[in-house]
Formats: C-alpha cells, sequence, structure tokens
C-alpha cells in the first residue's frame, strides 16, 4: 500500500492506534501528528495472559510513517502507574533535545496523568528505525517502528519492493520487567532471562503451549518484499534467517547501503535493517526464525522464535506440509557475527554521499566493563563472593541524577553533575588479556563536554576485567561511522592506518566485538546532552552508561533552544 496518495492533509484521531496525516502530493513538508495513549493492555502469550504496558492498547505498538522533512508532533500520555518516557532511536533531533526523550537525560518522566508533545524533524533518515520507552525496562512492551521515506523526486537506490512488513524482534518475560530489574538491582544478581523471544509479539509454534498464534506473511511468487527488521530485544543479540531465501540488505539505521546479500541477517539490540526478499522458491511454507546469537557463556532462552511465510496460493494439502526452517549459525559462531558487521557499507553516491570526518579534533578512548561491587553494610548479595554486579565506562559507573541533565545544564543549576569525564581510562592496563583483579569502579554523575563543531573519533574498547563480552553502543542526537575494529587491544600507533574513511556504515549503535574494539567518528554539530549507553538492558542497569555536552556554537541554528512549556516536572 502507498502511504502517500492522499491530496489534502487530513488528521484522524485514533483511539486506540496512532493519528497519522498522509499528504504526498503536497509541495511543502508535513506537520504529522500523532497520539500515544500508554495504557495498560491484557495480552496472552505462551500459556500466561498478563497485563503489560502498552500504546494505545498495542502490542508491539503503532508504526509511525513520514517522509524525509517532515515535522512530527507525538503526544504522549500516561494512563498508567509507572512513569513513562517514549525515545525516538536514531532519530538526530537536530535542534530539538527536549524532544528525545530519555529518562534524566532530556526530560524527567511523564507522571501517570500527566502528558507531553514531542515536536521534531526526521531531516537525515531514510529507512526504517524504531521508538521505545526510555525508563527503567519498560520498553519490553513500549516499542515500534518508524518508517521514513525519502523526500519526493529522491530515487531509491535499489528496486522498488512489490509490498513491505515491519518485523520487529522482541522478548517476552512472564512476569513484571520493572519488578525483574528491580528484583537484580537490589540483589546484585543476574536478572532473569525472558521467558521467549518474539516476532511480531508472537513466540511462534516452537514454545509449548503457544496459545497466541503465530505470525504469518502472504507472499505470491516473482514478487519482492521488503522487511523492515527491527531489534527491539532488552538483552540479545539475534540471527535471523528465512527458509529457503536470501536477505539482501540495503539499509541500516535509516541509512542506505550498498546492497549486500547474506543468507542470515545479524541485529544487535537497537539495530535496523531494511531487507529485500524475493519469493522465488516452490510453493509451500516456510519459517522465518530468530535465535540468539552469543558472545559469552551467559544464560538465554535455546528456543528459536518463528513465524511463517506462506506462498499463495497454497494447496489444501500443503496447508498441513510442516514449513521448512531456515539454518542458522550456532549460538556463539562469532566468525560469522563479526565478519557481517565488517560487510556492510554506505551506499556512497551522488544522490546519497557520505561525510567522513577526514581529521579528528577530539580523539577519546572509552573502555566498557563488567566489575564488582563492595556489597553494602547489612545486605546479602547475589553476585559473586557475595559482591553486586556493576559495569561502567572508563571505570566510571553512570548514576542517574533527579533532575535532567538538559535542564540542569540549560538553566545552569549546579551540582546535578560534574563535566569531567575522562577522555581515556584512569590507567592503561591488557585490556583483553588474563583476567584481572578486579578494580572497584567509581559511582557518579558525569559528562564529557565537546566543543561545537568538533570532529569526534571515539575508540570503544572491550575488557576483561569480569569477562569478555559484546556490547551494542548507542549514541543519541547522532549517527556516526564506524570506521574500523578489530581483535584484541586496539593499537593506536598501527590501528587507524586500516579505517576506512571512504565508505563506513553510517549507523546510531553499534556492537563492541567481544575482546576487540570499534572506531567511530562523527562530527558534534548538534548542542545538547546526548546520552550513549550500552543497548543491553541488563549492562544499562549496572551503569554502562555516560553522555556528552556538546555546547552551543554560533548564532539561532547552532543554539540550544528553550525548553517547551509542557516539559513534565520531576
Amino acid at each position: 500500500m502507498d502511504h502517500f496518495q492522499t491530496a489534502t492533509m487530513f488528521w484522524v484521531v485514533f483511539v486506540l492506534s496512532c493519528v497519522m496525516i498522509f499528504n504526498h502530493n503536497a509541495a511543502a513538508h508535513k506537520v504529522r501528528y500523532y497520539d500515544f495513549k500508554i495504557e495498560y493492555a491484557n495480552v496472552s502469550r505462551i500459556c500466561h495472559s498478563k497485563v503489560l504496558v502498552s500504546v494505545n492498547g498495542e502490542f508491539p505498538g503503532p508504526t509511525v510513517y513520514a517522509e524525509q522533512g517532515d515535522r512530527l508532533l507525538v503526544k504522549v500520555t500516561n494512563h498508567v502507574h509507572s512513569n513513562v518516557t517514549i525515545h525516538w532511536h536514531g532519530i538526530r533531533q537536530w535542534l530539538s533535545p527536549w524532544s528525545d526523550g530519555t529518562a534524566y537525560i532530556t526530560q524527567c518522566p511523564i507522571k501517570t496523568g500527566q502528558s507531553f508533545t514531542h515536536d521534531f524533524r526526521v531531516n537525515s533518515h531514510r529507512g526504517t528505525l524504531f521508538w521505545h520507552a526510555h525508563i527503567s525496562w519498560l520498553r519490553a512492551t513500549l516499542y515500534g517502528a518508524i518508517i521514513i521515506y525519502p523526500r519526493k523526486g529522491l530515487p531509491l537506490p535499489f528496486p522498488k519492493p512489490d509490498n513491505e512488513f515491519p518485523v520487529l524482534l522482541g522478548e517476552w518475560w512472564n512476569g513484571d520487567v520493572e519488578q525483574i530489574e528491580m528484583d537484580a538491582l537490589r540483589t546484585g544478581g543476574i536478572p532473569n532471562i525472558s521467558n521467549a523471544f518474539t516476532i511480531n509479539g508472537q513466540p511462534g509454534p516452537l514454545y509449548d503451549c503457544s496459545t497466541a498464534g503465530v505470525y504469518m506473511l502472504k507472499f505470491k511468487a516473482g514478487k519482492t518484499y521488503m522487511l523492515r527488521m527491527v531489534n527491539a530485544a532488552l538483552n540479545q543479540d539475534l540471527f535471523f534467517g528465512i527458509a529457503n531465501h536470501s536477505l539482501t540488505i540495503v539499509g541500516v539505521d535509516g541509512e542506505y547501503t550498498k546492497p549486500l546479500t547474506v543468507p542470515v541477517l545479524v541485529l544487535s539490540p537497537g539495530q535496523t535493517a531494511d531487507v529485500l526478499v524475493t519469493a522465488n522458491q516452490h510453493r509451500g511454507r516456510y519459517f522465518m526464525a530468530a535465535k540468539p546469537y552469543v558472545s559469552d557463556a551467559v544464560p538465554f532462552v535455546p528456543i528459536p522464535t518463528t513465524a511463517i511465510i506462506e506462498y499463495e496460493p497454497t494447496t489444501y494439502a500443503e496447508l498441513f506440509q510442516p514449513p521448512v526452517f531456515p539454518s542458522l549459525p550456532a549460538n556463539n559462531d562469532t566468525a560469522y557475527g563479526e565478519n557481517f558487521f565488517q560487510s556492510i557499507r554506505s551506499l556512497n553516491s551522488k544522490e546519497y554521499p557520505v561525510y567522513v570526518p577526514q581529521t579528528v579534533d577530539r580523539d577519546l578512548f572509552f573502555t566498557v566493563s563488567f566489575n564488582l561491587r563492595a556489597c553494602p553494610p547489612g545486605q546479602l548479595c547475589s553476585g559473586p563472593t557475595l559482591t553486586k554486579f556493576s559495569a561502567s565506562t572508563n571505570n566510571i559507573s553512570f548514576i542517574f541524577p533527579s533532575i535532567s541533565l538538559l535542564q540542569s545544564y540549560y538553566y545552569n543549576i549546579k551540582g546535578v553533575f560534574s563535566p569531567d569525564f575522562p577522555d581515556n581510562p584512569p590507567r592503561p592496563f591488557n585490556y583483553t588479556g588474563p583476567v584481572m583483579p578486579n578494580p572497584q569502579p567509581k559511582v557518579g554523575t558525569k559528562v564529557d563536554v565537546i566543543h561545537f563543531g568538533s570532529n569526534v573519533q571515539l575508540v570503544l574498547q572491550d575488557t576483561n576485567i569480569l569477562s569478555l563480552d559484546g556490547h551494542p553502543v548507542h549514541l543519541h542526537g547522532y549517527s556516526f561511522y564506524v570506521v574500523g575494529q578489530g581483535v584484541g587491544n586496539f593499537n593506536r600507533s598501527k590501528d587507524p592506518a586500516n579505517f576506512n574513511l571512504i565508505d563506513p556504515p553510517y549507523r546510531n549503535t553499534v556492537p563492541v566485538p567481544r575482546g576487540g574494539w570499534v572506531a567511530i567518528r562523527w562530527k558534534a554539530d548538534n548542542p545538547g546532552v546526548w546520552f550513549m549507553h550500552c543497548h543491553l538492558e541488563a549492562h544499562a542497569s549496572w551503569g554502562m552508561e555516560m553522555a556528552f555536552l556538546v555546547t552551543n556554537g554560533k548564532g539561532k541554528h547552532q543554539t540550544l533552544p528553550p525548553p517547551p512549556k509542557d516539559l513534565p516536572e520531576c
């Protein structure tokens, strides 16, 4: 269906769905209104019915549609007991940092009975992104796709698909996800793992007593379809494949890429991909499936989530044939995962150029680590040797303030944060060598101050302080070029010579390889306070987070605007 055939703008208000306005033929860019009601919904999955927090009663939540250059106004009203924020993952929020939706970073949470209207433009994105809650673990059920079409007149750099479908990969807990996080933080132990993985909210028939049905797509032979893939899982990288079908990636994280055909897609939490699939097989039914990609010996649900692709027309006999299952890599196949991420390249064409910073003004080196913290007096902790699990960046474990960092910066409120986050770890060591004695991480609310217009290079280095592991790191307010990655310790004198400064992928979330490093570059031309964190919720809850403060430049278009009048108060 073409969402942009309407001749005039109209405003449709949904009671149980989102509000969408489409006017593709108008000369000016559009204003699109959405109404997000945070409310409880009763949903049944894998023999377990529970009341969950939803947007407009939907799980997953409604898809947001826009065209490049449009302005979005999204009114979020909280009708549940929990505090809520909604983050527009991957949206650059240029000069609209107040709408980023990050609790205690760019805004205070939306309390019960309160509303807040996000107001932002989608100027620099084309493809698939997603929105999700950004407080506690509520994004387990509060998430949905964002689909951004290119400006009118811009050609697609790939054949136009015959149809398209959002495919959102997620996780399901039978219990209360907020309570699961609180219990883990209280005891200092590892959080309970999920009970299932899901495709568009459905776990699929491989789970025992899966009573909620199965997600199904209808294909017609010879047609090409776009799957708009989102990994909305909280704590797991995922392999994804379709039996007997190849996947051609033409975009990641809201940016076009050189076409890359693969048998299996790899997505870290927070990453998205636009994937073309041609229906070139015999009539029948085929499983699409996702399973964990695990780079360390961590617990996980071993059962893949599945959905069905059914060719039309299908005979009565074919309906009773078991679907063909895809061949997926072993859960710990890091060779496939790392080769996959290194194979993605930006398009870098005349219509879609890249602007990789060729020089560097700020050269940063951050270690990301697991740590153990001492158990508070009088408390029984369930971490190793009665300690608490922790995580850090440059040995600093982030603590959220009581008011948002952006508000404290704008109003010059003292004592909320300190502007001295270190550009390097406190002391160098063999980061990926044998297990080290655990240094006690410092706890604090620190930001790294970046002057407007600076070209920033950041190397993120995994460490073996407690154990090696992969970390999908997401930066708010920017996308960045992934110019290099490798195994072992980053070598400052040798590794930059191999950086790709021609067509590196342009992303908003990048996995730090297990026992390795990744280098990213961006231009700091968006003033505000921008969060950076591991997108595995367990690691983020333990403190693998920090923030950049990008100062104002000169003039109106380089200066942080005032907050909106309805910005929530703490």
